[in-house]
């Protein structure tokens, strides 16, 4: 099976405090997953649970602790930038704070037609710069001569995507793209990037919260919390029938269109961040309401059930079995 891009046991440690009292943050905790040509892989979870850091480390914006990033089977150096040269681009959760407010839109798509050599002549960049916006559903004469206030942030975002087009990236990493987009756009977007994977074969990181856009654009889903990964395995599997405990929460809390539905059960937020962060056993043993002792002191084993992966105690006996 070919493997765009592969983390193994991918880890991120940060120090915090001073030199008297150091203490040491695993955001990321020996995560392992894969990306497969034209695929659209999910990482989902709540704020705080190192879905973002895990982008950066895949970007070269911040170094790997241990484990190791694989493009095309082929292990990512230290002094690699991925996003030059291998095809990887971003597009990030602010449209606004992506371009400079004093600075026309167009010059973007100039400077980086420029700065890779796509086009030999002032007409040959034009064309190529229009071939890419009318992907997203634009052109060049929407985009020239204007300033990024001059647009909605629905249609920032679409030029965003078009700029990371430029190149014609393999893999797109998508950091909750329609976070910050009105509600009636989000499916424009959601919907843009499946057509980039279905008609030009692009592979997209998409990094949400948003477990409803994430079950309608996804392939492949994996759950995170608190550095680690949970739950892995297409998006119907995991999100239609979640094993896992968080999973599970993280589903039920998907508001309901029947107003006299209600939750079965209350999520408590009982300790801190840190606290879970730092916890011996199952991250996840403070709020889970089928914890068991085992999940305070063991750290949870990764069991396949078919063809889902779930970090969980409550599975340890059917893959002994």
């Amino acid at each position: 099976m070919d493997k765009l891009l592969e983390a193994n046991n991918l880890t991120k440690r940060f120090s915090q405090g001073n030199v008297i009292s150091r203490a040491i943050l695993t955001a990321v905790d020996n995560i392992n997953f894969y990306i497969k040509p034209a695929e659209i892989f999910t990482l989902a979870g709540e704020s705080g649970c190192g879905k973002t850091t895990t982008a950066k480390m895949i970007l070269g914006f911040e170094e790997v602790t241990s484990g190791q990033l694989l493009r095309n089977g082929e292990p990512q150096t230290d002094k690699e930038k991925a996003w030059i040269t291998e095809g990887v681009q971003a597009i990030f959760q602010d449209p606004f704070s992506t371009f400079n407010p004093m600075r026309r839109v167009d010059a973007y798509f100039h400077e980086t037609v420029y700065n890779f050599k796509l086009a030999k002549t002032k007409k040959d960049a034009i064309d190529w710069i229009d071939q890419k916006l009318q992907l997203v559903g634009l052109t060049y004469q929407d985009v020239a001569g204007k300033y990024p206030s001059e647009f909605s942030g629905g249609q920032l975002q679409r030029i965003s995507i078009a700029r990371a087009l430029l190149t014609d990236p393999k893999l797109i990493i998508a950091d909750e793209p329609v976070s910050m987009v009105d509600a009636s756009l989000r499916m424009s977007i959601v919907n843009l990037f499946k057509q980039l994977r279905d008609e030009l074969g692009v592979s997209i990181l998409y990094i949400t919260h948003d477990l409803a856009t994430a079950y309608y654009v996804s392939d492949r889903i994996a759950i995170m919390f608190r550095g680690k990964i949970v739950e892995m395995g297409s998006v119907e599997d995991v999100l239609m029938n979640p094993r896992h405990p968080y999973s599970k929460l993280l589903r039920d809390s998907i508001p309901q269109a029947d107003p006299n539905l209600r939750w079965d059960s209350r999520v408590t937020l009982a300790e801190l961040e840190h606290e879970e962060y730092s916890r011996k056993g199952c991250r996840f043993a403070g709020r889970c309401p089928e914890v068991m002792d085992i999940c305070k002191t063991v750290v949870p084993p990764d069991v396949r059930i078919d063809d889902v992966f779930v970090h969980c105690h409550l599975y340890e006996e059917l893959e002994e079995a």
